[in-house]
């Protein structure tokens, strides 16, 4: 039993998005610059929907749930891979690399369940504006996000029990700029059907049924808006949704793309090309294609901003 629990293998070495020295630089400077704008977004923003009054509605507590799950799990990734654009061996030791893959499952999870959380708000609002506020109150926002985490906890408990039995002997380089269930199966001198088997179908559950439930709210939210009469009305309707729907898009788009394939079809050149999007892009734009364009949030931060300054 202690063998299955412990790796023979101490510590891996993380290949990284490219093994091209020229482009080591570029690349340090460029998720560096990612990194800034992700933190300064998202931090931003948690900070002005906590102290902008006007904006303590269920949306925004929602927006600044997913603001700290970008924040979290951009912060879990992208400070290792930079630090492994400058140094000559980027080694990750075995707890480590457990650690950081447990986390990221978490939040990866996370997201997904807040996304189709956000998709149901929407719903709420735009198709039943009138019982909003009794259905949407803070008891509700809070159970929701509350079993968002939850989700992501189980599911990342799971998983990294089921990686523990898993041993790793002499094979210790991941192809990938983090640790992650793949790449590590790949590696592994034991049996990982089992894992595999799990991986397909917690990847199919947190992709599927997120997807079913935003697809049947924008189902609901395209008829209510068809039936509204004003243009006017039917285009704030429809940009209140319009950010969301981008960001859906992208994020299960380039995780269903990497997670429900089969593992003799997937390259992982392109694996982890669709993994930048998800795990360092997505948290970087949701700040600015959910917030920012939001009127609300535009008067609170000059709000914020002179309250600040004077």
């Amino acid at each position: 039993m202690a063998t299955a629990n412990y790796s023979l293998v101490t510590e891996f070495i993380l290949i990284g998005l490219t093994d091209q020295p020229e482009l080591q630089l570029p690349l340090f400077l460029l998720f560096l610059s990612i990194y800034v704008v992700t933190v300064v977004g998202n931090l931003g923003m948690i900070i002005l929907i906590r102290f902008s009054s006007h904006l303590h509605t269920p949306m925004y507590y929602f927006l600044c749930s997913l603001s700290f799950i970008d924040l979290c799990q951009s912060t879990i990734l992208t400070p290792k891979m930079l630090m492994n654009f400058v140094s000559e061996k980027n080694t990750i030791s075995y707890p480590e690399c457990i650690t950081q893959l447990y986390f990221f499952i978490i939040f990866v999870i996370s997201e997904c369940q807040m996304l189709a959380v956000m998709a149901y708000d929407r719903y709420v609002a735009i198709c039943h504006p009138l019982l909003y506020s009794l259905t949407m109150t803070y008891q509700m926002c809070l159970g929701l996000i509350s079993g968002v985490y939850a989700l992501g906890v189980v599911g990342a408990t799971i998983h990294t029990g089921c990686l523990l039995r898993v041993v790793f002997c002499k094979e210790n380089a991941i192809n990938h700029y983090f640790c992650d269930i793949l790449p590590l199966l790949k590696l592994s001198c034991s049996d990982t059907y089992m894992n595999e088997v799990l991986n397909l179908a917690f990847s199919s559950f947190n992709v599927l049924f997120p997807t079913l439930i935003i697809i049947c709210s924008y189902v609901f939210i395209i008829a209510s808006i068809l039936k509204i009469k004003s243009t006017e009305g039917g285009s704030k309707a429809f940009r209140t949704c319009s950010s969301h729907i981008v960001a859906v898009g992208v994020f299960f788009g380039s995780g269903s793309f990497m997670y429900l394939q089969p593992s003799t079809v997937s390259s992982m050149d392109q694996e982890k090309v669709s993994a930048v999007f998800y795990t360092i892009i997505v948290p970087m734009v949701n700040p600015l294609i959910y917030s920012l364009r939001n009127k609300d949030v535009k008067i609170a931060l000059n709000k914020f901003i002179e309250g600040t300054f004077q």
